[in-house]
């Protein structure tokens, strides 16, 4: 299926790992990635908070242009970008006001948007397009026994549902369905569907932090080795954050945390060094230890 990849600007500099991990990924899943260097931030957390038709302008653009290149399918691996995405096409298909002020300002770059195009995560597309969480199982080489991950599915890619239409706001199961089929034991636990902090965390540091801990602190407490997320915001609450985390609920946290293609990469077989997890803040060497066959990156 070719696709066009919607990226997003955390996996293109701060957490490259994330591109790195897709780019590994994707070929094996079925998936062909296509590049648009022209494509925008989504604007999530700054422009959508003070101009909502900017905001769906902004990603609009970024619809058209993948409309103009006849692709039909915008894959990203960012929930809040699928999130912002979603939401620009829910808008435009029910406000026309927004959609006229939208296409006054496409016009005159040369975009259409004709509402083809259709936003959807990595996560989704597995298992709305590409055969289910169960064709996962013929894909692995290094099945991850063992292992008990806690699923983070963060906020956008559950809610607002009415835009998201993916799962289960409340009690999804697409991503234990995955972790189940590359050989790992999924934890449930409540903070799995709740917020990472990352939306205060420059606004009310403590505030987020103590947030990212209790969910932290919740997966560890119901038996997770690691955890893992579809959100790349959500991996900075957690892993970047994670020592400030730990000291805001009065624990020693040690929980590796995993973008969501780099769980899928351990499973396919990929070497953890190309998948980036050396660049990751908490130690990821325990858990390569726990699968065994892994070598532990120097």
């Amino acid at each position: 299926m070719k696709v066009a990849y919607y990226p997003g600007c955390v996996a293109q500099e701060s957490g490259k790992e994330l591109d790195l991990a897709t780019r590994l990924v994707a070929p094996r899943l079925g998936i062909e990635l296509v590049d648009f260097p022209n494509f925008s931030c989504c604007g999530s957390g700054f422009v959508d908070e003070s101009n909502l038709t900017l905001n769906v302008a902004l990603n609009a653009r970024n619809l058209a242009i993948a409309e103009r290149a006849g692709l039909e399918r915008i894959m990203t691996v960012c929930s809040t970008c699928q999130g912002m995405l979603g939401l620009a096409r829910g808008t435009l298909a029910s406000d026309p006001v927004v959609r006229g002020r939208v296409e006054g300002v496409l016009g005159p770059l040369g975009l259409r948007y004709e509402g083809k195009a259709e936003p959807k995560h990595m996560l989704q597309m597995i298992v709305e397009d590409l055969g289910g969480a169960s064709r996962l199982t013929s894909l692995v080489k290094r099945p991850l026994r063992g292992l008990k991950v806690g699923a983070f599915y963060g906020c956008h890619l559950l809610r607002p549902h009415d835009h998201t239409r993916f799962d289960d706001p409340e009690d999804p199961t697409s991503f234990e369905e995955v972790i189940t089929a590359l050989g790992a034991e999924p934890v449930d636990y409540r903070g799995r569907v709740m917020c990472c902090g990352f939306p205060i965390q420059f606004v009310k540091p403590a505030t987020a932090e103590r947030i990212a801990g209790r969910q932290i602190l919740d997966a560890k407490q119901h038996g997770a080795h690691a955890m893992a997320t579809p959100c790349p915001l959500c991996h900075i609450s957690l892993d970047t954050y994670q020592k400030e985390a730990g000291r805001a609920v009065g624990q020693e946290l040690s929980m590796p945390v995993l973008h969501f293609p780099q769980l899928l990469g351990l499973a396919f077989g990929f070497d953890p060094v190309a998948l980036g997890l050396p660049r990751h803040l908490v130690s990821t060497e325990g858990l390569l230890r726990q699968l065994g066959s892994v070598a532990v990156p120097a």
